[in-house]
């Protein structure tokens, strides 16, 4: 049993969700000095920059159900350690979300309804985008993220910059899919909060599983097709 390596997982995601999620709840909108879209998308993109270069040698750094899926479809992952790399990653998510609902629901006026970065369609897309729109958004976005990954973690790619290019292509996802979905990308930073808002969030979460699911299983399947030999790394983000 790869304890640590499970462990590693959890506390990356558990990282992502939390700082991801946190800049859009504590600090987008906050008055005068909102850090806005282009900060919350940053935010996720740093945060998994600064967990790759930080547990990459450990467990690969997937951090993402998708990822782990799509490694394993591009045949750089076995297939037998899907299911615990997830759920691995759904508790690290869970937990950050619990702990920003403490930090969050102390400051007065909260409130859990207005989403709590949870991702949604049509009434509760921002842009108020439709399903079907959101779905295909959902599905692009995860397939690019998965090919970028396969692509900067190749044997023949330059050694160290993993994590730059993977972050940055993080960020560009949420910098176009942040007014349609919330962006997810990710099933397990969209279960934590969802589980919090409950009602029409855990209602909608299952697009939020199916669509980068599929887009992870597609972007690691295209890559596989088109390079030249299959990988330079067996688990995924590696930064040397």
């Amino acid at each position: 049993m790869n304890t640590k390596k499970y462990t590693a997982e959890a506390i990356g995601t558990f990282w992502l969700t939390f700082a991801g999620c946190g800049s859009a709840v504590i600090a987008a909108g906050f008055p005068q000095v909102g850090i806005g879209l282009v900060g919350v998308s940053l935010a996720f993109g740093l945060s998994v920059v600064t967990m790759a270069y930080a547990i990459g040698h450990v467990s690969g750094c997937h951090l993402n159900p998708a990822v782990t899926v799509g490694l394993a479809a591009g045949g750089r992952f076995p297939t037998g350690q899907i299911l615990p790399y997830v759920v691995a990653q759904v508790i690290g998510a869970i937990v950050a979300a619990g702990l920003l609902y403490v930090i969050a629901s102390s400051a007065p006026g909260f409130d859990l309804t207005k989403g709590f970065a949870s991702n949604g369609y049509d009434a509760h897309s921002p842009g108020k985008y439709g399903m079907v729109a959101c779905f295909i958004t959902e599905v692009v976005m995860t397939m690019m993220f998965l090919f970028i990954i396969m692509g900067a973690t190749h044997g023949k790619a330059p050694a160290g910059f993993a994590p730059l290019a993977i972050g940055l292509a993080l960020v560009m996802i949420h910098l176009v899919s942040i007014p349609v979905t919330n962006t997810s990308v990710n099933p397990a930073r969209s279960t934590g909060p969802a589980l919090f808002v409950g009602g029409w969030a855990l209602a909608q979460l299952w697009l939020f599983w199916v669509a980068p699911l599929i887009g992870g299983a597609l972007g690691g399947v295209l890559y596989r097709w088109l390079s030249e030999e299959p990988a330079g790394v067996v688990e995924g983000v590696r930064t040397a």
